[in-house]
């Protein structure tokens, strides 16, 4: 493989998040304009930058021609949910999906890292549309809660001060604070009808509210 043209090769990769991103988000719209809970609370994407990528490839000792089929995680979605439970439930919706096929998945929520992290890995291969015709690509689909996800954010941030390689007192405050946000929606997850009656009163009172009475109609 000669050397990479990396702003053509990355341009499938930069479709697929632009479409999942949409995709995804519709979704949510779909099951709120049934009035219906939504698993998914919000959906965010990137694509690895040309630096990150070399690097891994480094670390990982991944070849220029084993590039597409042993990075998986190129494209990436987040998708953040409220409760744990929605976020098997987002997974079986993938499944069932006819437009992507589930390739791998990974649970750290059941199985959590060592250092705390928690999350649903799903990789995906996804086609995409080209002027030369279809080609499949592997997408890494993240799925975690709200907490999950600020104890990610927060570690991932430290990670890049400390290169992986933290003093001994943040790596035991990182697990515990890891373990007070399980906590947390463990907690959430208890009393996850009386939120959802909430929430479902909450927007029905704002759609109420929104609507036009029969003297604005006049």
């Amino acid at each position: 493989m000669s050397e990479i043209k990396w702003n053509e090769f990355l341009i499938p990769y930069s479709q697929a998040v632009d479409e999942l991103k949409i995709k995804f988000r519709n979704l949510r719209k779909e099951f709120l304009e049934k009035n219906e809970h939504s698993p998914i609370e919000f959906v965010t994407g990137r694509v690895k930058t040309v630096d990150s990528i070399k690097e891994k490839m480094r670390r990982r000792f991944i070849s220029k021609e084993l590039l597409e089929q042993d990075m998986q995680d190129i494209a990436g979605i987040r998708i953040q949910c409220q409760f744990v439970e929605d976020i098997y439930d987002v997974a079986k919706l993938l499944h069932i999906r006819e437009d992507m096929r589930v390739v791998e998945e990974r649970d750290y929520i059941a199985n959590s890292k060592p250092s705390g992290y928690r999350s649903y890995h799903v990789v995906i291969e996804y086609p995409i549309q080209t002027a030369n015709g279809q080609i499949n690509i592997l997408a890494e689909i993240q799925i975690r809660t709200l907490a999950m996800n600020f104890w990610s954010t927060i570690e991932h941030s430290l990670n890049y001060k400390y290169k992986g390689d933290f003093p001994d007192e943040i790596n035991e405050r990182l697990k515990r604070a890891a373990e007070a946000s399980f906590m947390l929606d463990e907690e959430m997850s208890k009393i996850r009808e009386e939120i959802q009656d909430a929430q479902q009163y909450f927007t029905d009172r704002k759609r109420d509210l929104n609507s036009p009475t029969e003297q604005d109609k006049k």
